[in-house]
């Protein structure tokens, strides 16, 4: 598995734990970091910190282009890949779209249900797709 890949899914286990918890995804990321061997990718605390800084704006679209879906209903793993995979798609111009799209997908694939795959395809499909008119909205958060 590349580095990047590992990123994620770290970035999302930590994110999972923080909601599971009712912690903040800063403590666990601090907590992770003192009472693990494992060395982290500098990269797990840029998705991480990237999320949860314009997480508000992300579940903002996911509930917009999550069609039938609210935040609150949709399955945490699958909400935590799409998070994380919106903010690279929307906030991360070093990683290619597609690259998050498939990134998402493969987390789903590998631990959430048989039916996530195809659904985060789909809202990150869309929200890739409408990234042009995104912007202001992105811009906005960031201001």
């Amino acid at each position: 598995m590349a580095a990047r890949s590992k990123a994620r899914r770290r970035a999302l286990e930590i994110l999972f734990e923080a909601e599971q918890r009712e912690l903040s995804p800063a403590d666990v990321l601090a907590s992770r970091a003192r009472t693990t061997d494992q060395v982290l990718n500098e990269y797990v605390p840029v998705l991480v910190n990237g999320v949860v800084e314009h997480r508000e704006t992300i579940d903002e679209l996911l509930s917009t282009y999550a069609r039938g879906w609210t935040i609150e209903r949709m399955p945490r793993v699958d909400l935590q890949a799409l998070r994380i995979g919106a903010w690279e798609i929307l906030h991360n111009p070093d990683i290619p779209d597609g690259v998050a799209v498939a990134e998402a997908v493969a987390l789903t694939r590998e631990l959430s249900t048989e039916e996530s795959p195809r659904f985060v395809n789909g809202v990150l499909g869309r929200i890739q797709k409408l990234k042009p008119t995104l912007t202001e909205v992105t811009e906005d958060d960031e201001a």
